[in-house]
């Protein structure tokens, strides 16, 4: 050991500025990822938190680019979805705990109550999470492509997922052809709170203070074409309700029905 030299803390550092370092990527070099490195993220993604071990997800690599090219479209025409190095999708999956228990011959409808749902859709996103951080650590660019329930049905029978499996997200990833800001996030103080949830009047002026910050940020980024605040980004993302077939669908696929 280096003398004078705390190892452990250095290391701790060097992991906490890589998860502060995060930014989506959506420009991507045409080169290809290594296998070795594909079955480290795979591999990274399968030791995240998991409720109860029961690994209640599945990863699908889309390698096929017609399929790509349809996902890209169906997503809102998000080209990086067919550019991208390699295309995951991260599906909740109650499909395989199914079997395994009938197998043991035990037949249930738990899997249609909702937590099950819910447990199932936290392990696809922590795995997710796990593998964006792995990509990232061997110098690739993600970035999650919640699109892809734009067009759900269309998605999954693509993908040829059975009942009590749906595609929760995906995720692009490959080598950065670009090199974009930071995105700033809401200050500390309006998303930690000890004990209790505070009033709103609480957490204000915080939110007003972020939304000078993106207005900033927007100006600078854009060239003064943008001008847009937090506050004003998210009454365009959920002043009107999006996705309405989303239920539906989840209950045709055997999701929620209790």
């Amino acid at each position: 050991m280096t003398e004078g030299v705390d190892l452990t803390m250095t290391h701790q550092v060097d992991i906490t500025k890589h998860l502060q370092s995060h930014r989506s990527i959506r420009k991507f070099k045409q080169q290809p990822i290594p296998a070795d490195v594909k079955e480290d993220i795979l591999s990274s993604a399968q030791m995240a938190s998991t409720s109860s071990h029961v690994q209640a997800y599945s990863i699908i690599g889309v390698t096929d680019q017609e399929k790509k090219r349809q996902i890209a479209e169906w997503a809102g025409q998000q080209s990086y979805v067919e550019q991208c190095g390699h295309f995951l999708v991260f599906c909740a999956d109650l499909n395989r705990l199914e079997h395994v228990l009938s197998k043991q011959g035990v037949e249930t409808d738990s899997f249609n109550h909702t937590e099950p749902f819910l447990v199932a859709s936290v392990d696809a996103a922590l795995a997710a999470q796990n593998a964006a951080i792995a990509a990232e650590a061997h110098g690739l660019g993600t970035v999650y492509i919640g699109g892809i329930r734009n067009e759900i049905q269309k998605v999954s029978d693509l993908l040829n997922l059975p009942d009590l499996v749906y595609p929760v997200f995906g995720m692009c990833m490959g080598y950065p052809d670009q090199d974009p800001a930071q995105k700033p996030r809401l200050p500390q103080e309006a998303i930690y709170f000890e004990n209790e949830y505070p009033t709103y009047e609480h957490i204000e002026s915080h939110v007003e203070e972020f939304d000078n910050v993106m207005k900033h940020y927007y100006e600078e980024r854009t060239q003064g074409k943008r001008t847009d605040t937090w506050s004003d980004m998210m009454v365009k993302t959920l002043g009107e309700p999006r996705r309405t077939h989303m239920k539906s669908f989840l209950q045709s696929k055997g999701f929620m029905l209790k």
